[in-house]
Formats: structure tokens, sequence, C-alpha cells
């Protein structure tokens, strides 16, 4: 069974599941990144993911969303997928933009002053080795969170 959005439509939001989790087609906006983190949330849960990893997954997906956001604007068309593979959870999010690639910077996690580019370096360290992929489309980010010592 999987978790389900409220009945009826929602615009710019289509879901679809798949075995193990579901890829949702949204126009991203805040109220659509919050609706996939919640489905996600609960769709991890609903295969006995713990919630500390559940949490480090929810977060994971905000910042790739965020930076597609950041790299071709709001509103843009984004395919997001979360499903419980035997090595992890699998988090990919494909955007049109094939050239704003997404990259690490050096900047301490820890840094008081930094008002940006410690995204990337909090999934990387929640989802070590993340890649991206360019497609006939635009590219997608791919990674994986480990569940180990994550099952319910």
């Amino acid at each position: 069974m999987h978790p389900t959005l409220p009945p009826g439509p929602i615009p710019g939001y289509y879901l679809r599941p798949r075995p193990q989790g579901f890829a949702a087609h949204i126009c991203a906006s805040q109220q659509h990144l919050g609706a996939v983190r919640a489905l996600a949330g609960a769709e991890l849960l609903a295969h006995g993911i713990d919630a500390d990893v559940v949490h480090s997954a929810q977060l994971v997906l905000s910042e790739l969303v965020g930076n597609s956001v950041r790299a071709c604007g709001e509103h843009v068309p984004l395919v997001v997928e979360v499903y419980v593979t035997s090595y992890g959870i699998a988090l990919n999010v494909h955007d049109p933009d094939p050239g704003a690639l997404p990259r690490l910077r050096s900047t301490p996690l820890d840094s008081a002053e930094a008002e940006s580019g410690r995204g990337l370096g909090l999934v990387d360290l929640l989802a070590p080795g993340w890649n991206v992929r360019r497609s006939a489309i635009g590219k997608q980010v791919r990674c994986r969170v480990s569940v180990e010592h994550g099952w319910g």
C-alpha cells in the first residue's frame, strides 16, 4: 500500500506509484516541496525505515529540489523519485537544465558566516557518492541514503 495525497487533484502535482516508492511530477513550489517531503516520510516509514533515517532522506530531498529551483527558477517542472532498494533509499531529482550542474563547495558545514553553499556538503555527508547524469530532457541528480542500522 502506498501513502496517498489528499483526495482531488493538486494543480502542478502528479503522483505516480512505483515499486517500493513513487515518482512525483511537480511544478516546483514550497507547497509542492512540502507535499513531496510529507509523502516521502510516510512512504519510507511505511517500509519500516527508522524515523531518523527518514528525516535525513527528507533533508537530502529538500536540498536537491532547492538546488534545482536555484538552477532553473521557481515553478520549474521536476520529477522527484523516492523508493526503497536493497541498499538504501534512492532519491532522484530530474530538472530541465542540463547545463547548470551542481558542484560541491568548500564551505564548512559548521561555518557561522556562510549564508549559502552548505547544501551539497550536507547531501555529500548524508548520501555520499551522489552523482549527476545528463539526459535528453535535462539532468538528474541521483543519490542513495544508507539505511544501515535504520530498519525499524
